[in-house]
């Protein structure tokens, strides 16, 4: 892996994304996770009725002996196996929540950033763990310029951090990300649903 290389190539490719909402009407939302398998990673793809989140579709795809991990380029690693389950669905979502960064990464281009150029598609990346910026007021600051939020989504719980990927607006991640939060749960309900889904077809790929 030329790491030198694929980090030039985020850098070109981030002034690229763009920060404006491309839809009107969302009727629906999808989720996209990954999961190690062994030596082997099972990316998932689920789409949803929105609002009611009845599951329309799910695909997923295993991608053998990915690329290694590396800190800010696991993009590289993920986005082949989730482009792949992407390209097997019958139904594409208006919007897709991604597990992985946004724009609030060192280069303005983490996973769900990426994957949104890649599929043309409105994006949002959802984490657990803020790697860049400092938080201000609920908001993730990096270079002076708003790239993201954090949001507590259950009581007593860890909040998640959200930034927009592409085609979509700050303003729109921030209210989709809140208005698709089922309780209990903690992830937005297409994440929840594509985490339970990709665990069930885990155990399937281990047998």
């Amino acid at each position: 892996m030329d790491t030198f290389e694929l980090k030039r190539e985020q850098l070109k490719l981030a002034p690229k994304v763009v920060l404006a909402d491309n839809f009107t009407r969302i009727k629906t939302v999808g989720g996209a996770v990954t999961l190690a398998v062994k030596n082997n990673l099972l990316g998932c793809i689920v789409v949803c009725e929105y609002p009611s989140f009845k599951v329309l579709e799910a695909q997923t795809y295993l991608l053998n002996d990915p690329l290694p991990y590396q800190p800010e380029l696991s993009t590289y690693r993920e986005m082949p196996a989730l482009i792949e389950a992407y390209n097997k669905l019958e139904q594409e979502p208006d919007v897709l929540f991604v597990s992985g960064q946004g724009i609030a990464h060192s280069r303005r281009l983490g996973l769900a950033a990426h994957l949104g150029l890649a599929l043309n598609k409105s994006t949002i990346g959802v984490t657990t763990q803020v790697k860049v910026g400092r938080l201000e007021q609920g908001k993730i600051i990096f270079r002076n310029e708003i790239v993201g939020f954090k949001v507590r989504t259950r009581e007593y719980a860890n909040p998640v951090y959200v930034s927009p990927g592409h085609l979509i607006s700050l303003g729109s991640t921030l209210r989709l990300v809140q208005e698709t939060i089922k309780f209990p749960h903690k992830m937005p309900e297409p994440l929840h649903i594509a985490r339970k889904y990709v665990k069930k077809e885990m155990k399937q790929v281990e047998i």
